[in-house]
């Protein structure tokens, strides 16, 4: 079987407001319609776009190999039109969709197509759940039974013939073309829509569709990060950003900050981009000493160059001594510094190892980090 999509979009769609028609109005970065598009090209053989006469060089920037129809008056016209153009082309099924409906994804597609192999029609659909209520004059005078009512969707699909013949023996007018596909005596089954599938119509529906859309493109990732440091003779250390006054230093081949080296590997680990030793290895003399605050900002730019960005980190210091609570807060605020993010997405604090192991020995300070990257 072959199957085509048209995508209605010759309509003008004055009540979304904006200066130009909704269709090609600006969602996440693209028109409208760009997006409409695109939620089809890997389920039909054939995309068939019907666009106004005047949005022709519009179309054109966004249609890539669709076929592009001149609409008619009506919005049922404009569909006979694709129908017409895909006469001959060997087309089994087509699906009707509103270009409007930018959020349709494959699994409605799918569940109108599979109706298809037994139904000459199918549409998606979702069942009434508010009250309905008969008004006028701002008034409420009366309720409507929902039992038995749906709220309609797009796509709808039909075997290719039957459709284009119900159009033809339509007198015009058709709220959609199930109406029409009834008209002819063609079964439509209901499958189940999508929330997510809504048609834009408003402004405050933009709103809601950029919401969708950054949710279904967020992708959260987690990397965790481990460091030993010994002690070694010194005055202080360093930890998490900040020089803190100490017996004894620690041992590295940098500044051995422990805490912002287990923080650098977590995000690098967030990225599968291996560790510190990947980026900056210890054999390269030039890190001897070097401060730690250049590998976080290394791995912060990492980050932000793949489109991520800080959700939030959490590191633990694990020592006796020296304390860290008195430090905590500058240290909170140092490692934000250095990655450029709000403080409140950064924690630091300390546990002891209850007088247990190196550290509880006082032989040196591990350190755990996690932190979690978010693009969206």
């Amino acid at each position: 079987m072959t199957t085509a999509a048209v995508i209605v979009a010759a309509g003008r769609g004055s009540r979304a407001g904006g200066e130009i028609p909704k269709q090609w109005q600006m969602l996440a970065g693209k028109p409208v319609l760009a997006h409409t598009l695109a939620a089809f090209r890997d389920h039909v053989d054939r995309l068939v776009l019907v666009i106004h006469p005047d949005d022709r060089d519009r179309a054109a920037a966004v249609a890539g190999d669709a076929l592009l129809v001149a609409g008619g008056a009506a919005r049922d016209a404009s569909v006979r039109a694709a129908l017409e153009a895909l006469e001959g082309a060997g087309m089994t099924r087509v699906l009707i969709h509103d270009g409007a409906r930018p959020l349709v994804d494959a699994g409605v597609i799918g569940r109108v197509l599979a109706a298809l192999d037994t139904h000459p029609g199918a549409a998606p659909a979702l069942p009434i759940t508010d009250a309905l209520w008969r008004g006028a004059g701002g008034l409420v005078d009366g309720t409507q039974d929902r039992t038995g009512l749906w709220r309609a969707q797009t796509p709808q699909g039909f075997r290719f013939d039957a459709i284009l013949g119900a159009h033809r023996a339509h007198p015009g007018q058709a709220a959609d073309d199930v109406e029409v596909a009834r008209a002819a005596g063609l079964d439509v089954a209901i499958v189940e829509g999508d929330e997510a599938n809504l048609k834009l119509t408003f402004p405050g529906d933009f709103a809601r569709a950029e919401a969708i859309l950054k949710g279904r493109g967020m992708d959260v990732r987690l990397g965790n990060g481990y460091d030993v440091h010994a002690f070694t003779t010194g005055d202080h250390v360093w930890l998490c950003g900040v020089k803190v006054p100490h017996g004894r230093a620690l041992l590295g081949h940098s500044d051995a900050d422990v805490g912002m080296h287990a923080l650098t590997d977590a995000i690098y680990g967030a990225l599968a981009e291996g560790d510190i030793g990947r980026h900056f290895p210890p054999s390269d003399p030039q890190w001897k000493g070097a401060e730690s605050h250049i590998f976080l900002r290394h791995a912060a730019g990492l980050m932000r160059e793949r489109g991520y960005e800080l959700g939030n980190c959490d590191v633990t210091l694990v020592c006796e001594r020296p304390k860290i609570g008195p430090h905590a807060g500058a240290m909170q605020a140092a490692l934000a510094a250095i990655m450029g993010v709000e403080v409140g997405r950064v924690s630091v604090k300390a546990t002891t190892s209850e007088r247990l192991g190196f550290t509880g020995r006082e032989e040196g300070i591990a350190a755990l980090a996690t932190a979690c990257l978010v693009r969206a």
